[in-house]
């Protein structure tokens, strides 16, 4: 890719909250390009920001001062009701804990969405079911949460995430409740969807795996970004699991 063209840009993003007398700089200045089409993993401790800047990222907060510009507009300065509608339309989430409905079928939840953005109930199945399909769930569509592994659950969440073809997916530690060889799964199967979808993956993660598809790396910490580094520049040890390899 020649040119890189930004997708999101902030600018001296800051989010101040008081506790007590205290005031505590959970974002002091962050100022970041993500560029369409990239798999950004965002990295940094507990307490760190990584969380709140994850979360600002996706209209989910608004920042005390600074700017946040998705494709030029400055979401931070959208209404609630411009901002679920940006949501509804433009992003799509995954969460560690899955957050499907338990009631509801994988087809039922990953429909969800897409009839809430007003989209027919018949068509609003349809392509539920062909998401489901392109993530190896095609054969599950009627099974309810309970019914799946955590792994599978997880690729229900992925699903709907995808469901409404957004331009921007934000993973919010989406291999933390799974095991080792699940996770690298579910970050596999991330990695292929940005390669042929061409949708921008943002995810927060301790997960140090994740670093093997990512295309750079944002580290935060103390509020500030640390540092950002390419995949190439990345020092990543590869292991092996059952005789295949693992970073």
């Amino acid at each position: 890719m020649s040119e890189k063209r930004v997708l999101i840009h902030t600018e001296d993003v800051r989010r101040h909250y008081r506790l007590g007398d205290e005031v505590v700089r959970a974002l002091d200045g962050v100022t970041a390009d993500i560029y369409e089409g990239e798999f950004l993993s965002i990295m940094g401790p507990s307490g760190s920001g990584k969380s709140t800047f994850f979360n600002m990222l996706g209209g989910l907060d608004r920042p005390t001062s600074g700017k946040i510009f998705m494709n030029g507009q400055d979401i931070s300065r959208l209404s609630e009701r411009q901002q679920a509608f940006l949501r509804c339309h433009n992003i799509g989430y995954i969460f560690q804990t899955f957050n499907l409905i338990p009631v509801m079928s994988a087809v039922e939840n990953v429909s969800l969405p897409l009839i809430f953005s007003g989209m027919p109930l018949q068509e609003a199945h349809d392509k539920a079911a062909e998401t489901l399909a392109s993530v190896g769930l095609g054969d599950r569509i009627d099974h309810h949460p309970f019914e799946l592994s955590g792994g599978q659950q997880q690729r229900v969440a992925v699903a709907r995430a995808l469901a409404n073809d957004p331009r921007l997916i934000l993973a919010d530690e989406p291999t933390g409740n799974l095991d080792l060889r699940t996770g690298q799964e579910i970050i596999t199967l991330l990695h292929r969807l940005k390669e042929t979808r061409g949708v921008t993956i943002i995810s927060a993660t301790h997960d140090m795996k994740m670093l093997s598809n990512s295309d750079r790396v944002l580290w935060i910490l103390d509020g500030k970004v640390d540092k950002i580094m390419g995949r190439e520049d990345l020092k990543i040890h590869v292991g092996t699991m059952d005789g295949e390899e693992l970073a």
